[in-house]
C-alpha cells in the first residue's frame, strides 16, 4: 500500500466513513445531533459544537494549502466558533464540516508520495506528512472529547 492511500484511509476512518477503531466516526456522531445537544454546556468543557468548529477550522486550513492558498489560520482563533443558535446553524456547521473533510480527503488522495516529504509552507511546519497526521491525531483527541461529552449529556 502506497503511503497516500494508507493515509487516506486513515482520514475515512476517522472523520467521514470509519467503524474500525472505534466503531464510529465523526461524520456519524454529528451528522443526526440535534443542535441542542451539539452546543449544551458541561462544566468548563467545550460544546460538541465548540469542537466540530475547531476541527474544521484547521482542516479547512490545511486543505486551503493543498488548494495552492497559503496558511492563514492561527491557534489563537481555532475556537472562535459563531454561535449555534438554530437547527441550521448546526446543520450548516456540519456540512462545512463533511464537506470540507470529503476535499481533505480527496486532495490527500491525490498526492504524490514525494509531495507528502515536501516542506508544508515553511520549515517550521515540518512535512505536508507531518501535517497530515496531526490532522488525524488531532480529530482523534477531540472525537475522544466528543463522545465523552454525548455519553456525559445522555447519562
Amino acid at each position: 500500500m502506497i503511503l497516500t492511500e494508507h493515509l487516506t484511509g486513515r482520514l475515512k476512518e476517522i472523520l467521514t466513513e470509519g467503524k474500525w477503531v472505534t466503531g464510529t466516526n465523526i461524520k456519524d456522531q454529528i451528522s443526526n445531533l440535534d443542535w441542542r445537544i451539539a452546543t449544551k454546556k458541561i462544566y468548563s468543557l467545550n460544546t460538541i459544537s465548540d469542537l466540530v468548529f475547531h476541527l474544521d477550522y484547521y482542516i479547512s486550513g490545511v486543505l486551503n494549502v493543498l488548494e495552492g492558498g497559503k496558511l492563514v489560520i492561527k491557534d489563537k482563533y481555532s475556537f472562535d466558533a459563531p454561535p449555534i443558535n438554530s437547527e441550521l446553524d448546526w446543520i450548516d456547521l456540519v456540512h462545512k464540516f463533511c464537506n470540507n473533510s470529503e476535499k481533505f480527503i480527496v486532495m490527500i488522495s491525490n498526492m504524490s508520495e514525494a509531495d507528502l516529504h515536501k516542506t508544508f509552507e515553511k520549515e517550521q511546519y515540518g512535512s505536508y506528512l507531518r501535517n497530515i497526521e496531526a490532522i488525524i491525531e488531532h480529530s482523534y483527541y477531540h472525537f475522544g472529547q466528543i463522545i465523552l461529552i454525548k455519553k456525559m449529556i445522555n447519562s
